[in-house]
């Protein structure tokens, strides 16, 4: 991997840049299939690279890493570029001083690929409404995490109430193996759903969306309840002929029972940051099945 250091410069100086490296290194540009702008501060900028690199293995990308650092500073921008065979795309990273700070999607619509889509991703703390600030407008995805707010559920509802479609959050996209489990427990007949109950930690951020999902998906209401932990630990649905449960005590290994059947041991592990994000650069157009989650979970919130 080629990494480059550029001080007080501009877009169009780390373009030029970028030029050089690309036909220093045989045109790495070719094949990248989007632009990932990640929002983050210094302290959580490691990690959020160092998932983001690896979603782009399977998602080559142009990585626009955007770090706010003193806004009281005079104004300046500094850059790393890499470049190189164990990067898949390129990463920039671009720390912002002074106004600067305020004004990131200045410095961003330069440097983003050319008739691919953006991405905007805010690992830890994200705007209000992510389709308002600058660099979310920038972007026809937008994804946030809940989990990283405090307190998490009220950040899920505050979500609800602003969705804009492109509009997405990673403590949804914890879900998967979840609605997947849940789905192939109705594989074979089963009574009529009266009601159901999903069972998380305190303040779990994808608690509400499961329970908005199985009710939208079920017309039932399905309460959230508080457990133990770690994280989501159980899911119970009422029918006339009995419940079927999935229970995970460990967070890695579940339960699944069902009236009449045997107990069935699942696979169901928590999922790195990585694999999260690679999962929803799978897909760019809206979730059609999260909005109809997150907006019950905006009308419940009322209620």
């Amino acid at each position: 991997m080629t990494s480059f250091m550029l001080t007080d410069t501009t877009a169009s100086k780390i373009s030029s840049q970028l030029t050089h490296l690309r036909h220093q290194l045989g045109s790495p540009a070719v094949g990248m299939v989007l632009t990932l702008v990640v929002v983050c501060d210094e302290g959580s900028q490691y990690d959020a690279v160092r998932a983001a690199t690896e979603a782009a293995r399977e998602h080559p990308s142009r990585i626009l890493v955007v770090i706010t650092r003193d806004e009281t500073e005079p104004n300046r921008l500094d850059a790393e570029l890499r470049v190189g065979e164990s990067t898949p795309g390129e990463v920039i990273l671009l720390r912002l001083y002074g106004e600067l700070t305020r004004h990131a999607d200045s410095v961003v619509s330069p440097l983003l690929l050319t008739d691919t889509p953006v991405v905007a991703w805010w690992p830890k703390e994200s705007p209000e409404v992510p389709a308002e600030d600058p660099v979310g407008a920038l972007a026809q995805r937008r994804i946030v995490d809940a989990r990283a707010a405090t307190p998490s559920v009220r950040a899920i509802a505050s979500r609800a109430r602003s969705y804009v479609p492109g509009d997405t959050d990673l403590a949804w996209t914890r879900l998967t193996p979840w609605r997947s489990l849940l789905a192939a427990a109705f594989d074979q007949p089963v009574g009529r759903v009266r009601k159901g109950v999903v069972e998380a930690s305190p303040d779990h951020s994808s608690a509400p969306l499961l329970a908005a999902w199985l009710g939208e998906r079920l017309g039932v209401p399905v309460k959230v309840a508080e457990s133990g932990g770690p994280g989501l630990t159980t899911v119970k649905l009422t029918t006339v002929e009995g419940d079927i449960v999935i229970t995970r005590s460990d967070a890695r290994l579940a339960t699944l029972s069902r009236p009449g059947q045997p107990d069935r041991q699942v696979a169901l592990t928590r999922r790195p940051t990585a694999e999260l994000l690679a999962e929803e650069l799978r897909r760019l157009d809206p979730d059609e099945v999260y909005e109809a989650a997150v907006r019950r979970v905006a009308r419940t919130s009322k209620s």
